[in-house]
This record gives structure tokens, sequence and C-alpha cells, in this order.
């Protein structure tokens, strides 16, 4: 593996982690599309920062470039090889042939681990040196996973070892993604009025819409979300729910009379429901930040709620034998264990418990909602203080590269 430079005693300051292009390795991503956006997303992320700000050179190997290109619209779906912001983007096709060791990266990452082709990872095995391989693991607040993250795992045939790395919310994980100048972006913008209504200006939102309870609905089909249009529609306060085209289709539709398309809109109550286009990721931050409750869904989404510093509310990728609502009761146990009303309207969106009425959740997580900003904002700080998950990564490689069987 190429060798990267010994970042000193300051190394969890990306002052002294970044590479230089003249030290860049380079990276290889292989990622199989099953939650829509929500692993491209993640993938897309990481591949953008490590190489606008540590100077790796990324491939993205990606085997759906639609579900991409609703992300990103530069992507060219027809194209098996293109550069989209500065980050090498490959069609992954199933590809099994021959690979030459030349052509596999210092770091090859298995996202979720997805099985990479195997002449690849032949050609991993025939490389001098042998590269990093990485498994990127789920994120999960449970507690087994501090004992697996970083842990080593033996190739059965050939000369090679895959580490796990999971990203997670303390010093005993990988952190969170999050780019350099996020948090002082995300302030600025939520403090400029002005910049937020123009923002949803573009959206078609009048007075009322901007003058309401804003908030953003990126949820799973099985959301019980006809229910809480109910509780909000009968509810004392107006509410502007603003859902993504194609999400929550029909609950959306039976609340609209009509096709769910982009920009259409309809009032019922207290409540009034618009369309959204799909929205780039960048958009997509803006539209969390501008909002004062965000419902989000799957991993991508969940952690960009996080860093906008509002109350969101997650609806998990359902698991067999109900193993999600394990998990998400280990991400409430850290992060909302005062905060009953949002444990209970979380716990209830999920179905992991009977709730006694959506209108009656929704009043006790309004009565709570200044607990549950202060906790949003004392959460950026705390996850923050253990580094971010693309410092931390090559952190890990260094310390790969320190072992014998990587060195130079």
């Amino acid at each position: 593996m190429a060798a990267l430079p010994d970042p000193g005693p300051r190394a969890r300051t990306k002052e002294h982690m970044s590479l230089t292009p003249s030290t860049a390795s380079t990276l290889a991503i292989f990622c199989k599309v099953v939650d829509n956006y929500g692993d491209i997303g993640i993938c897309w992320r990481l591949s953008r920062q490590l190489a606008h700000e540590h100077g790796v050179a990324v491939s993205l190997w990606v085997d759906d470039l639609a579900s991409f290109r609703r992300i990103c619209p530069e992507v060219d779906v027809a194209a098996q090889v293109q550069e989209v912001q500065g980050v090498r983007v490959l069609h992954w096709r199933g590809q099994d042939g021959v690979f030459a060791p030349g052509e596999v990266a210092d770091i090859v990452i298995e996202f979720f681990g997805c099985d990479i082709p195997p002449g690849y990872i032949e050609a991993m095995a025939a490389r001098t040196p042998r590269p990093a391989w990485l498994n990127y693991e789920g994120l999960t607040a449970e507690d087994w996973v501090e004992g697996c993250h970083r842990l080593p795992s033996m190739h059965p045939r050939l000369k090679l070892t895959k580490h796990f790395f999971f990203p997670g919310f303390n010093e005993r994980t990988g952190g969170l993604l999050c780019e350099t100048g996020l948090e002082a972006r995300r302030q600025v913008f939520q403090h400029d009025k002005a910049a937020v209504r123009a923002f949803l200006g573009r959206f078609g939102l009048g007075e009322a819409e901007l003058a309401a309870r804003k908030v953003s609905l990126f949820c799973y089909p099985h959301a019980p979300v006809a229910e809480l249009f109910q509780a909000w529609a009968e509810g004392g306060e107006q509410v502007a729910c603003l859902v993504p085209e194609g999400v929550a289709r029909d609950a959306v539709r039976d609340f609209l009379g009509a096709e769910p398309l982009p920009g259409a809109h309809a009032s019922r109550g207290a409540l009034t429901v618009r369309v959204l286009p799909f929205v780039s990721q960048p958009d997509y931050d803006l539209l969390l930040w501008a909002c004062d409750v965000n419902f989000v869904r799957g991993e991508d989404s969940w952690v960009r709620a996080q860093w906008a510093g509002r109350p969101f509310i997650w609806h998990i990728y359902p698991q067999d034998e109900n193993l999600h609502h394990k998990k998400l009761r280990a991400f409430l146990a850290r992060y909302a264990s005062e905060l009953p009303a949002l444990c209970a309207l979380s716990l209830g969106w999920n179905g992991a418990s009977e709730p006694e009425g959506w209108s009656r959740a929704w009043q006790a997580l309004h009565a709570e909602l200044p607990l549950v900003e202060a906790r949003a904002a004392s959460w950026i700080q705390e996850v923050l203080a253990h580094g971010d998950l693309a410092t931390n990564l090559l952190d890990f490689v260094r310390s790969l590269g320190q072992t014998p069987e990587n060195q130079v």
C-alpha cells in the first residue's frame, strides 16, 4: 500500500490529516444500491470528501446510475466511466473478468459487505504491496459494534486481510460522515431568515406555509402517514408538510386528491401538504436546515438530520424478526433518554409500540420540542468531538501501514 504521511501528534485535526496531491493514495469503493438513495448517498458523500479534503484519487463503482442521478444530476446514466466532481465513477455491471494488479487501488472499500468482483480480489492478492481492504458496515448505536470495529478477517484462501469499519457515535467507532465547514454553513444559513425564505420560495411556499410549522417528510411506504396527516389537520397549529416526489405516494395522493407530482399541494384543516421535486444532496441539507422538524429514513438522511440541529423522527430500514426495533431502541437510549415524547412517537412511527393516539403523540412532542431542540444542538458537539469518519478511516489505514503485511 502506498505510504501515507505520518500526521504527528495532532492526528485528529484535518489540517494535519489531509493528504496533499503529491502523496495521494488511490481508493476504490464498491456500492450496490439496495435502498434507492441511502447506499449511494453515503458512498457519494464519502467519495467526495476523500477526494476534495484529503486528495485521495477515488474510483466509485456503482451498479445503479439511475438512483445516483436522482441525488447528483451530473451523472450520465449511459456512461461506463465518467468523472463527476473529481471522482471517477464506473458503472458496475457485474464485471467478473480478469483485473491486473496495477488496476487495484491502495485502499478498497466494500460497502455494506457487497461482494466485489472475484477477479478484483485475485488481483488484490497479487498486488505488491497488498491494499488495505475495508468492509464499511451500517451505522448503529448498539454496543456490540464497539468490539467489532477494526476487527480483521482473513481470506479463507488468499493472503488477504479484510477489516471491519463501523461508523458510530463515540471514540470506539469510526464516527460519522461530516465534511469540513458543514456546521459553520448550517449556522449561517439558519440565522439568515432571508436565505431560508428564498430557498423555500423556490418550491412555491406562500406566506401561510412559511409561517407554519414546517415539516419535511422522508419515510418508507409502510409509515403511518395518513394517521399523522389526520392528526396535523385536526390540530391547533398550522403545519406545512414538504414531501419529496415519490415518498408516501398513496397517502399523499389520498390527501391531495390528485397525483403527487412536484408542485402539487392541498390544504385540509390546519395541514398543507406540498410535493417537492427530488433534490440534490446539497439542497436536501438546506431543506433539513430550513424545516422545524424532519422525518427521515434509512442511514444517509438520518445522519444529515443529526447535523441539521433540528428535531427529527427516524424511520429505520425494516429487518426480519423486527431486529430494527432493537437498533432503534439503542439509538433512542443514547440520544433521547430524557425525551419521552420523542421516544414514544419514534417507536410508534416504526411500529415498535402502539401510540395512544397520533394527535396526543404529536401534542406531547410539540410540548417537548424546546428540550428536543436543545438536545439536537448538544448532540452535534458530542459526536463531532470524536472526529469525522473520513479522517478516522484514513487514520486507521495509516495504522495498517505499520504492519509487516502492508509495508511498502
